[in-house]
């Protein structure tokens, strides 16, 4: 797949199959991720991979628990508000039975851990696009940082003590039913915003 068609073809996945895609289609995805730019090529950027079926479904638990305890505030993110409505009811399912989540994280004290994240996400899910698998951006680790079970827990899988969750990526083949054939949906959505001013 071309580039640009690779970006614009780019739409999120949250119903995935079971199936594990194979460590090389991964590591390949990861690799986009890597390459991806960094201030002063620094480099910093953390991927932690989780496939392990059941360390997931924990992960999933202890997140639900935790956003349980939250509480809603004006002016807070829509899809936050969601995310802590769901873990009230007992069904928020952060990584949407994805087989795999790359946990991104960051040095804390470093001014552009975000920015430098945000590039290696977003080179993964082109790079998954490329490669026929469904991706999609999940935050709800990154609204999490900080919090003392999550950092234990993800400390416990590799994340360091002067790291800082930036975002998550859940990976797999898309289950768009028979007919699509693990394919992910790749019709693209209007642009309603995103405005462009031209000073020539």
């Amino acid at each position: 797949m071309e580039a640009l068609e690779a970006i614009l073809t780019r739409r999120s996945t949250r119903k995935f199959r079971a199936e594990m895609p194979g460590r090389e289609l991964i590591d390949r995805i990861i690799e986009a991720g890597r390459h991806a730019p960094s201030g002063g090529n620094n480099q910093t950027t953390h991927f932690i991979v989780i496939t392990n079926p059941a360390k997931l479904a924990e992960l999933a638990m202890i997140v639900r628990e935790e956003f349980a305890k939250m509480d809603i505030y004006p002016g807070m993110y829509r899809s936050k508000q969601n995310a802590i409505n769901a873990a009230k009811k007992g069904t928020l399912l952060f990584h949407y039975n994805a087989p795999v989540l790359i946990v991104v994280a960051n040095r804390t004290d470093y001014s552009n851990a975000m920015a430098d994240s945000a590039c290696a996400l977003e080179n993964m899910m082109i790079a998954a696009n490329a490669l026929d698998m469904g991706s999609c951006w999940v935050n709800q680790l990154h609204w999490l940082d900080g919090n003392e079970v999550i950092m234990k827990y993800l400390g416990a899988l590799g994340l360091e003590e002067d790291e800082t969750i930036t975002g998550g990526l859940v990976l797999g083949f898309a289950d768009t039913g028979a007919e699509g054939g693990g394919l992910p949906v790749r019709t693209a959505l209007p642009r309603t915003g995103n405005p462009v001013t031209w000073v020539e």
